[in-house]
């Protein structure tokens, strides 16, 4: 096939899931050329999503994420589908008595966030790239290779095209093809723990509250839905060691319902497995450097982090929020996007906010997966003690709705 090539764009991103999406909202909205590029074969079905089953990945958004999602106009429409607020947190450790509770009117907000399906709100954006005239969509699309000529990056795509523009952004996952052709080294740990995630049906309600026992081999989450408009759904994850995950992918429904429900305890009653389940190993991994000249990566393809916190569509939300920042204010002075200046400063402002909270939820794995009796009494008492100190469990709180990703003034 004969290769052609474009650069008419501004910016490529590779990638079109939920960070790589926002970004190109951000973008388009401020008149810059973007192509985002997917192998999914098609946008996702608007009108089917949101409806029927729940989808089984969710994600925690944070009243900051909401407001950048607000200013991108697309909130609104994620919300007249499918969302669940809570206002109430428990965790607790299931290997003693300790726990604590917050609720959102101790943090002076009115929730702490909002439980919602991951294709609800990429169908939310992707209606709202759609709108933006700088902004094309290509499906089906597969990178071959990458290469950097005289100034920006050329993306050589399997059939045969070849694209180049100033910039090209990784925002396609942990597992970035994009990164790898780079070769940008990742700093990788193993958890040694897998995921199962689906949905259940409890037959008390959630009561609007996210709720989290941490297990010997793990923590296992219930993450209140609405669906049917009951609420009487979850979405579970249990974080556990492989063989355990393995074994207990394995159960028929009926058995698995009852494991959960074991395991959680008798706060929502008895569990009914609805959905489909899904199991993936956890490894926590971080980019040695977010940028290079032409390049820069965002999301999971720079770091991803432990499901524990629910805090990793959160992060990447703000890499994108502060790149286009960057990128408006760079396009605004007259220098290219991908100047290797302007990238660093991303990469300044978003790197080691991100290392802390991969460090903060690996240690927090750590201690929770102890066995030694005193550190069970010591996160016992911890845990007891942080619940009857209202000025610690504000600023607890304050750190799990999202206030250090204050949102730059671009996406206010």
């Amino acid at each position: 096939m004969t290769q052609t090539e474009t650069n008419d764009a501004d910016v490529i991103i590779v990638g079109g899931g939920l960070v790589g999406a926002t970004l190109a909202a951000l973008l388009g909205e401020a008149g810059m050329t973007v192509d985002m590029l997917d192998a999914r074969p098609a946008a996702l079905d608007a009108e089917a999503a949101g409806r029927g089953e729940a989808a089984a990945r969710v994600s925690a958004i944070t009243p900051v994420s909401e407001r950048l999602l607000t200013h991108l106009g697309v909130w609104r429409w994620a919300a007249e589908r499918r969302v669940t607020p809570y206002r109430g947190m428990q965790v607790w450790d299931g290997e003693g008595s300790g726990e604590i509770r917050f609720h959102a009117d101790e943090a002076g907000v009115s929730v702490l966030g909002h439980i919602v399906e991951n294709e609800v709100l990429l169908a939310a954006l992707e209606r709202r790239l759609a709108e933006l005239p700088s902004v094309r969509c290509h499906y089906g699309v597969r990178l071959s290779a990458l290469q950097t000529p005289a100034r920006g990056r050329r993306l050589v795509l399997e059939d045969g095209r070849r694209l180049w523009a100033p910039l090209v952004v990784a925002a396609d996952g942990a597992r970035s093809q994009l990164r790898e052709l780079a070769g940008i080294a990742m700093t990788s740990r193993d958890t040694g723990q897998a995921a199962l995630v689906t949905t259940v049906r409890t037959a008390r309600p959630h009561g609007g509250v996210a709720r989290q026992v941490f297990l010997a081999t793990g923590p296992l989450a219930f993450l209140p839905l609405t669906l049917d408009d009951t609420p009487h759904y979850c979405s579970i994850v249990w974080s556990t060691t492989p063989a355990e995950a393995e074994r207990l992918a394995a159960l028929p429904s009926a058995e698995l319902g009852e494991a959960l429900r074991q395991a959680f305890g008798a706060s929502l009653g008895s569990v009914e497995v609805v959905g489909e389940m899904h199991r993936f190993p956890l490894v926590q991994r971080h980019a040695e450097h977010y940028v290079e000249p032409g390049l820069a990566l965002v999301g999971d393809a720079a770091h991803s982090i432990h499901p524990l916190a629910g805090q990793g569509v959160n992060l990447g939300f703000m890499d994108a929020a502060v790149l286009a920042e960057e990128l408006i204010e760079a396009r605004r002075r007259g220098v290219a996007p991908g100047d290797v200046r302007i990238l660093a400063r991303y990469a300044r402002r978003r790197r080691g906010d991100n290392a802390v909270m991969l460090a903060l939820m690996d240690a927090f794995r750590r201690l929770f997966g102890a066995g030694h009796p005193a550190l069970r009494l010591a996160r016992n008492l911890g845990l007891s003690s942080v619940d009857r100190l209202t000025p610690l469990k504000r600023l607890m709180m304050r750190q799990a709705v999202g206030e250090r990703g204050r949102l730059p003034r671009t996406c206010r």
